[in-house]
């Protein structure tokens, strides 16, 4: 448990950086200037190194029991879960979701999140993808308090939307065929 409080932390801290203390992050660009990028995401390997090695030697400590229809859900909520992050995608032009939300990144991230939660009623899983669901959370309000109004971009045409459709598709059935390969079946018993 305590590696994936870690994880969380470092993978949270490394993100708000640039909002929380931007004194350091210039500190860092001053005295190691394009390494510090390599530093920065080696931090963020090393969180997601935490986390997956805290979860997987966590002991399951059962807190509730999903009743089994909640796999559909998770399901059908990372599927909306791709999609919402990939309509962060294209540029300029945003698919018609990305002219909707603000941080499609984070919204993916808590619908992922959710989705999870709905599926895991053990200890290290409210530890590790509450803990994440907090982060994306928090990001979208140290984001939106720095910077101010938001103006929507521009949309793109209906062909991006379809694109992002099969996108979505593919991915979550890879995902899903590796989650199953690496952990459980994602599809129920």
């Amino acid at each position: 448990m305590f590696l994936i409080i870690v994880g969380v932390l470092e993978w949270s801290v490394v993100h708000w950086l640039r909002r929380l203390m931007p004194g350091v992050r210039g500190w860092m660009q001053d005295r190691m200037g394009d390494a510090s990028r390599g530093v920065i995401a080696a931090f963020l390997v090393g969180s997601i190194v935490l986390m997956v090695v805290g979860y997987r030697s966590a002991d399951y400590v059962a807190i509730w029991e999903p009743p089994g229809f909640f796999t559909h859900i998770n399901n059908l909520l990372m599927v909306l879960a791709f999609y919402v992050f990939g309509a962060s995608a294209a540029k300029p032009a945003k698919v018609w979701l990305g002219t909707k939300l603000r941080h499609p990144q984070l919204t993916a991230v808590k619908i992922w999140a959710v989705a999870h939660l709905l599926v895991n009623g053990d200890l290290a899983s409210i530890v590790l993808f509450g803990g994440l669901l907090a982060w994306a959370v928090i990001s979208v309000v140290l984001i939106n308090r720095a910077e101010g109004p938001w103006t929507p971009p521009p949309q793109a045409p209906a062909r991006k939307e379809i694109t992002l459709g099969v996108i979505t598709l593919v991915l979550f059935t890879v995902v899903s065929l590796l989650h199953g390969w690496l952990g459980p079946w994602p599809f129920g018993g």
